[in-house]
């Protein structure tokens, strides 16, 4: 179904009482989102809801009472459709396989034995959460950390999404890491994830940013947006202890030159990182 961005939340409420097992939210009109802002959740102006059934429902029984809704007045168009009957779950496992990092590190889905029982092996499930390596921000963050990260360092992760680069840079040696996320459902899957790396939980902690403040690091990973950069510039800043180090992705070719002028005044940056038409920033903090 069609529906403009408003009704999107009492929709998505309704289809779930009308025993939807998933609901997704697509672009209805090609609308590109770029840049939201610090905590938001943006939509399109116009959403296309994809509710997901059992096969054995009766379609025009569920039909009916959704046209009942009040609320259904406001969508464009609807339609159902059957999909083919295989095992969707073994159909999306067997396009994700263990992904090598730099030297040492090797992501791998749980099902799955890890290529080089010596290496260091992170063992992740893609979620609901942001963040499984196949994105060119997170495979830079992740090759990045493979080579820097120092044994007992205390890092944060912000914007750790899935918890990968957390749990990586605790692989690679960090002694405590503080993931850091809007998302509640960020902090969920960082916990399950690190739970299932074996991950003591005094070495991970998650928080919402508000918690975050007064946490001083050796070095911080920030996998987010560049307007998301730059608006907490300030903050991220005063975490970095003397000496440390700051590694940033999330960031398209042209938008790298004003956070290099803007985070020098806090570090000496170093080179980009390029892959495709993504920058990795690092730098060393100056004072």
């Amino acid at each position: 179904m069609t529906v403009e961005q408003s009704y999107v939340a009492e929709l998505d409420e309704l289809l779930f009482e009308k025993q939807a097992l998933s609901v997704t939210c697509q672009d209805a009109e090609d609308q590109p989102i770029l840049e939201p802002g610090v905590g938001e959740m943006p939509l399109w102006d116009k959403v296309l809801i994809i509710a997901l059934y059992e096969g054995t429902i009766e379609t025009k029984q569920i039909q009916e009472e959704l046209e009942k809704s009040p609320f259904w007045k406001h969508v464009y168009t609807s339609r159902w459709e059957t999909l083919e009957d295989k095992e969707w779950i073994r159909a999306w496992m067997k396009d994700y396989h263990p992904m090598q990092f730099g030297k040492r590190l090797w992501i791998c889905p749980s099902w799955e034995k890890a290529p080089d029982p010596d290496a260091v092996n992170v063992f992740l499930d893609p979620g609901l959460a942001f963040g499984t390596g196949t994105h060119p921000t997170t495979a830079l963050c992740l090759a990045w950390l493979d080579e820097n990260i120092k044994t007992e360092q205390k890092i944060i992760d912000y914007g750790c999404g899935s918890g990968i680069l957390a749990v990586a840079a605790l692989k690679l040696g960090a002694s405590t890491v503080l993931g850091i996320d809007y998302d509640p459902q960020a902090l969920l899957a960082t916990r399950d994830n690190a739970q299932r790396n074996g991950i003591a939980e005094n070495q991970l902690k998650v928080v919402l940013p508000k918690n975050a403040k007064t946490f001083q690091a050796d070095g911080i990973v920030a996998n987010i947006l560049a307007e998301t950069l730059r608006e907490l510039a300030d903050s991220i800043s005063s975490q970095v202890k003397q000496n440390g180090w700051l590694a940033m992705s999330g960031i398209l070719e042209h938008q790298a030159e004003s956070l290099i002028v803007q985070y020098s005044q806090w570090f000496y940056m170093n080179k980009p990182v390029i892959m495709g038409e993504w920058i990795l920033l690092s730098g060393t903090k100056k004072y």
